[in-house]
């Protein structure tokens, strides 16, 4: 390290200007990402997955769950004229769609109880994408060919989602709105850790160059792999929080440094020694959590995990080479422009006099306390988290409103409910598929959980036919985890008493829902496990311990475990959701959050984690006093936590602005993890047990010492 910091600050002209003119490239890198982003996703392997992809092969659609055009009378349905026209209507301005009516298949499923209300179903061909859509020729084409007397609405899961994600009817803020509010905050805490200008604007340009160099590492790695779309979310995102992170530290040391009345050249040798090695060593352990995507089976997962991982390399990069070249120039100039009075600015010339010296000097006198009031409430929190219910959004929990939420409204209201937004499809393969199959659609029918079956003619080819059924509830409920194990034993059942070469299998949108929770979270605990066992070795190393990782990778489970917790507390059991955004108890928390959860948080927490134990670390071995060590750690890196924390924590949680169900846990997840990480976690728990374990924190015999290839510790 000690080498590197020489050459950049010597040649430090020549370091910036490479990196302005590879930011630059990175801004064309980025532009040219638009068109090479991977916006599908696939279950290779999974039976309905495959199956929906034999359907769109053979029907040309089938992928894209159905709009649902649905219709009431204060009549009989089936008999106002100008319904089927309609219909005819609509899908002829959704090209190429498929369509399933009453009027097709002469089937009472598509009609409600009372005959008042009807609904078919129109499949978009093509495969499911990330990309926008618009449904207003749809919908327009649809009301205008609506006869009079009776109402139309079109729902459907993209109309739905398109309300929810729409600001001027979901009730949330732009993007542009979000993203200014959340950099004006984090602008607003970066003064008040800093007070100067320079300071302040030493972590954006850090973070501005490891985005921009990530973009290009991701748009060179695409010509090699596809790269799923959601990698630029992760660069955006994690880039801003690690690189930050990692500037903090380093200016926290730095400042300190010249404080203490070191030149320029020996504060940036000094604090890249200690700060930059913490850098690399918190830059490996989130490198480490984004890698391990790549155990779960899914491809675009995979992409994830492989595109992310170049995040924290890059923000490593930039803060061992940029930034200490940028401070070197600075020098003592870092602490002019002063924008806020000192005494405003709480410890930044004295943090030995300020608040985190003296909660750090009390947690030693009472650490028996403090722990027992940190497992306190990790405990609740953990309690709640072990509720969590993976599962994709039910119709009920998104919000917004225009036509599919009134359509909504008119299926639950006329006892259809909302099945039809998410039909099966059972896809009978092989000769028998030309042949009656009412037989078996009357069994499927009968099934707990169907409201009824139809097979129209749209849904017919050479020895493939689907039999649509509705279900009774969302497809996306948990009841209708049920109905799917009680289908799939029908169509096995059916499989071995029909001719050979017949082939059914349960599709549609809930089946390969619970296939695609099957693959990330049944492999899931290999993750983990990949996850501690790589981040023990590294902080075993790093820290010349046995004991402190161990605690270390124990406390990130348990910070992960809380913020599990408190979505599932505000969200899935509705406490404060309705009341602060408008969304009722979801009974569960969308699929993918709690993965992408993890892949955020675990790598920032274990960041401040690193940042502590380092400081530490390098008091006992200069000192051999356990309590002087961690008081002193953590009145040196108490400020740089928090600050990071709030920095992130403000940013996060204007997502939860933001219109949709999903964004909102995503956004409240991380803010609430990340800032109960800083403070129950890193100010109450690790302190105090670090306190209660004394010398045993620094403990590491010779045989682990020679197999981690470092000096030995035993301190007991």
């Amino acid at each position: 390290m000690d080498r590197l910091t020489r050459y950049v600050t010597h040649h430090r002209k020549i370091v910036i200007g490479i990196w302005v003119l590879l930011t630059a490239f990175g801004g064309f890198a980025a532009g040219q990402m638009t068109d090479r982003w991977l916006k599908t996703f696939s279950i290779p392997g999974y039976s309905a997955y495959e199956a929906n992809q034999r359907t769109l092969q053979t029907l040309g659609s089938g992928e894209i769950q159905p709009y649902v055009p649905v219709f009431k009378s204060t009549g009989d349905v089936t008999q106002e004229t100008g319904i089927k026209q309609a219909i005819t209507s609509a899908a002829a301005a959704t090209p190429g769609a498929r369509v399933s009516s009453y009027f097709d298949a002469k089937s009472s499923t598509f009609v409600s109880a009372d005959r008042h209300t009807m609904f078919a179903l129109i499949y978009p061909p093509g495969p499911d994408a990330f990309d926008q859509f618009t449904l207003d020729p749809t919908k327009d084409a649809l009301k205008a060919a609506t006869p009079a007397g009776v109402t139309s609405e079109l729902t459907g899961l993209r109309p739905l989602f398109s309300e929810a994600s729409d600001g001027e009817t979901g009730g949330g803020p732009s993007l542009l709105v979000e993203t200014l509010i959340g950099g004006l905050g984090a602008l607003v805490i970066l003064f008040f850790t800093f007070g100067t200008l320079p300071a302040v604007a030493m972590p954006l340009v850090v973070a501005i160059a490891a985005i921009m160099n990530t973009f290009t590492l991701v748009w060179l790695m695409s010509f090699v792999t596809d790269i799923s779309v959601v990698v630029q979310f992760l660069v955006s995102l994690v880039g801003l929080g690690v690189a930050i992170d990692y500037a903090l530290l380093i200016i926290f040391r730095f400042r300190e440094e010249l404080r203490h009345g070191n030149d320029r050249e020996a504060a940036i040798m000094e604090t890249m020694r200690h700060a930059g090695h913490s850098v690399i060593v918190s830059g490996s352990t989130v490198a480490v959590g984004l890698i391990s995507m790549i155990i779960i089976p899914l491809p675009f997962i995979r992409s994830i995990g492989i595109g992310g991982m170049l995040i924290p390399l890059v923000s490593v990069l930039a803060s061992i080479t940029l930034l200490p070249a940028l401070l070197y120039s600075l020098g003592p100039r870092i602490n002019t422009m002063r924008v806020l009075p000192k005494r405003l600015v709480e410890g930044s010339d004295d943090p030995d006099a300020g608040f985190w010296n003296k909660w750090g000097k009390m947690v030693m006198r009472r650490p028996i306390p403090v722990a027992t009031m940190g497992a306190a409430i990790v405990a609740v929190l953990l309690f709640f988290g072990l509720q969590l219910n993976p599962s994709d959004a039910q119709a009920k929990d998104l919000p917004g409103a225009g036509t599919g939420h009134r359509g909504l409204t008119l299926l639950n209201d006329a006892k259809i409910g909302p099945g039809p937004i998410k039909p099966y499809s059972i896809v009978v393969e092989g000769p028998v598929a030309e042949g009656d199959l009412a037989p078996l659609a009357a069994a499927i029918g009968k099934t707990a959980g169907i409201v009824g079956t139809t097979i129209p003619p749209v849904n017919t080819k050479a020895q493939f036919r689907i039999i649509e059924a509705i279900p009774t509830t969302d497809g996306s409920a948990k009841p209708t985890r049920d109905t799917t194990n009680r289908l799939k034993d029908v169509a096995a059942s059916a499989s071995r008493s029909l001719p050979p070469g017949t082939k059914v299998t349960v599709a549609g949108t809930p089946p390969q829902e619970r296939e695609f929770i099957k693959a990330v979270y049944g492999t899931f605990p290999w993750v983990l496990l990949f996850v501690v066992v790589l981040t023990y070795i590294l902080l075993a190393r790093a820290f010349r311990s046995l004991i402190l990782p161990l605690k270390a990778v124990i406390l990130n489970l348990v910070s992960l475990g809380a913020a599990y917790g408190i979505i599932v507390f505000i969200f899935q059991k509705g406490n404060g959701s309705k009341a602060i955004w408008n969304v009722a108890a979801t009974d569960s928390i969308v699929s993918w959050i709690p993965i992408m959860i993890f892949a955020f948080l675990y790598g920032l927490s274990m960041d401040y984690e690193v940042f502590m134990l380092t400081r530490m670390r390098e008091a006992y071995d200069e000192g051999g006093n356990t309590a002087a060590a961690v008081s002193l750690g953590l009145a040196r890196t108490g400020k740089l936590v928090t600050s990071a924390a709030l920095v992130l924590m403000f940013a996060f949680f204007v997502l939860s602005l933001s219109p949709g169900t999903d964004i909102k846990q995503f956004g409240i997840g991380l803010a609430a993890g990340i800032i109960f990480d800083a403070t129950i976690i890193r100010a109450l728990l690790v302190p105090a047990l670090m306190r209660l374990l004394d010398k045993w924190n620094w403990w590491l015999p010779d045989w682990a010492a020679k197999v981690l290839r470092v000096k030995p510790s035993v301190a007991v």
